[in-house]
Parts: structure tokens; sequence; C-alpha cells
């Protein structure tokens, strides 16, 4: 489907939609992915292309915030590490582990 089906698909929605998503970056294609695999209804709009911006710039790693620990910021590092183990359980077959020298 291209982008112009997809905006008459929208036009033609007669019912509302359960979210309506403004941003299609990182978090607005997360929230959209978890709401549609959940059975909602999801509109998900973006001012160009998806991921253009911010997100798409990013390094995609996902650290367990270990960089934090020479600034003392322990709290950081702990919800760095929450988060990064929730994608791991959550989302196993889009994060693999990368390896540094």
């Amino acid at each position: 489907m291209n982008r112009q089906e997809n905006i008459d698909k929208i036009k033609n929605h007669t019912e509302a939609f359960d979210f309506a998503i403004i941003g299609g970056g990182a978090t607005g294609i997360g929230v959209a992915l978890e709401a549609a695999s959940r059975g909602y209804s999801v509109a998900l709009f973006e001012q160009s292309d998806f991921t253009k911006s911010t997100s798409s710039k990013s390094t995609k790693l996902v650290h367990g915030g270990v960089r934090y620990m020479s600034q003392g910021d322990l709290a950081l590092v702990r919800e760095a590490c929450v988060e990064r183990g929730r994608l791991v359980k959550n989302a196993a077959h889009i994060v693999k582990n990368q390896s540094f020298v």
C-alpha cells in the first residue's frame, strides 16, 4: 500500500479509531505496534516519512546505562538496565547483543 492509499483509507474510515498517534518515530511506532497487536484500531500520523528525523539518527543501541556510572547516577543506570531488560523480554526478535572491543 502506498502513501496515497493510506491517506485515502484514513479519510474513508467511518468509525472512530481507538488510538490516534502523532509522530512515527521510535516511540510512536512502538505504541502503534503494541496497540495494534492487542486488537485496537490505530491511526498513525507522521509529518513526512516514518523515522525520518530523530529516531533515524540514533545509534539504535540499547545500552544498560553503564556510561552513567562515572557520573555517579546509579538510579539512571538501574533505570536503563530495567528498560533494556524489558525490551529484551518483550521484543527479543528485534534486540540482539552487540559485542564491543
